[in-house]
């Protein structure tokens, strides 16, 4: 009855097709499309995928096709194109859940959260670019006024990119995700757009959908959507900074909310909150893997690059309070804790899965995460930094793969399958970026000794 209830509901909206949609270890959307009078087979799991064929759902080609099974709940009618209905779905084997399918992944570190008696809510602010080809074919901004060297927060600029931005608000703000603010970013041509957080499924669901709707609507102005963590290296990259808290199952009790005899180091948290924040720390370098998941992901992940002034990225492992240079920041409004080192690039199922887990893990353990860092890390020399005792965050996809390789968490979060598939894929594509010839190599070389 449920599902004969939503192909009324589709049908009555104009609603054509359902997109069964789950995403591959990239966190990129994949499906199939599905006439809605198909809607019960559809939802019984009748859409079937080699995953042999994508990647990162490791399966041989001989195996058994996994069945997408959409979650009704998570229903969006397509903005660009209001025939379409998008649902999240979770990968099915053998009528059992895929334990590499990432939603699964993250679905079962939820489980393991609700046992403890805890909810997971996380927030993700979107970072971005719009961009244009130029004549010659080089992305630039929208706008020909976007060209400041310090162009955050710049009114004009904004103004000149409002069609496309306003109408991805207002598509966003119809799905009651909440709209809050959004502004010009610290970078030509980019943006961020601040939203009310949720529990982490549906976040994670919603940061996929994001993706799909900002490409679209930025294609409809001739324009398109970059979730590249850097595209340009005299210019800041784009985070997804992850803002999370646990509460009570009822959702009714912000768990990292302080009292006046639980604030250990005084950052305004519980001490619920600075044993997630221990546990965070411990498994840091694994967690970059999964949350940083490119080769390009490290050239944001800088104290300084080919640019003027800071880069506002985290590099070192360690927190603080309202202190925008250390990995986990306690920002001054809302018992939460931000991780700074995710950027728009990561699968968020499988970042809010090894995160959370992590976290789960210093509560279970009382991980002290020692004392906060309130001063301005970049200002610390590597010898200072290796002195005080304090990590750095891999600095390239080769590092951040060895630690998640070996790292006994991320093995069990992930499942075998998937922990060994990720590690592959990330090396492979290591390799492959190593093994090229770059631009910047035949500009310094090819004549350097001739």
């Amino acid at each position: 009855m449920e599902i004969e209830q939503l192909q009324k509901r589709c049908l009555e909206q104009g609603v054509k097709y359902g997109l069964a949609s789950y995403v591959d270890i990239h966190g990129a959307s994949k499906g199939k499309f599905v006439p809605v009078d198909h809607f019960a087979q559809m939802f019984a799991g009748s859409e079937l995928f080699t995953g042999a064929a994508l990647d990162g759902v490791p399966q041989d080609i001989s195996d058994d096709e996994v069945a997408a099974m959409p979650d009704p709940d998570s229903m969006q009618q397509c903005q660009w194109n209001p025939e379409v209905a998008w649902f999240a779905s979770d990968l099915f084997l053998g009528g059992k859940p895929f334990e590499a399918c990432s939603r699964n992944i993250l679905k079962r570190q939820l489980a393991r959260a609700e046992s403890m008696g805890f909810t997971f809510n996380l927030g993700i602010e979107t970072e971005f670019f719009v961009l244009r080809e130029s004549d010659s074919g080089r992305p630039v901004p929208m706008s020909d006024r976007d060209t400041l060297e310090k162009p955050c927060y710049d009114v004009p600029t904004m103004m000149d990119n409002l069609p496309v931005i306003d109408e991805l608000v207002q598509a966003m703000s119809t799905m009651g995700w909440g709209v809050y603010s959004f502004d010009h970013e610290d970078a030509n041509g980019q943006f961020e757009i601040d939203f009310r957080y949720a529990d982490a499924l549906t976040m994670a669901d919603r940061l996929v959908y994001f993706r799909l709707l900002a490409n679209e609507i930025a294609r409809k102005h001739g324009a398109f959507a970059s979730f590249m963590p850097k595209p340009f290296a005299d210019r800041t990259g784009s985070g997804a900074h992850y803002n999370m808290s646990l509460a009570s199952l009822d959702g009714a009790d912000n768990l990292f909310a302080a009292t006046t005899d639980n604030d250990r180091y005084g950052c305004g948290v519980s001490e619920l909150a600075y044993q997630f924040i221990g546990g965070v720390l411990r498994h840091a370098k694994a967690i970059s893997a999964v949350v940083a998941p490119t080769v390009n992901s490290y050239k944001r992940l800088v104290r300084q690059g080919s640019m003027s002034g800071s880069t506002w990225a985290p590099v070192f492992c360690c927190y603080g309070n309202n202190n925008r240079t250390n990995m986990l920041r306690i920002p001054g409004a809302g018992a939460r804790v931000e991780c700074r080192a995710p950027d728009i690039a990561c699968n968020p199922y499988l970042g809010a899965a090894l995160m959370l887990a992590a976290g789960l893990e210093g509560i279970e353990q009382a991980i002290d995460p020692g004392e906060p860092h309130r001063e301005n890390m970049y200002n610390y020399s590597d010898r200072e930094i290796a002195d005080a005792g304090i990590e750095c965050l891999p600095r390239t996809l080769s590092e951040a793969t060895d630690a998640i390789a070996v790292d006994p968490l991320a093995q069990e979060v992930l499942g075998a399958d998937m922990h060994k598939a990720f590690v592959a894929f990330k090396r492979a594509e290591w390799n492959s970026y190593h093994n090229t010839v770059s631009d910047w190599e035949m500009q310094r070389y090819l004549r350097l000794f001739g």
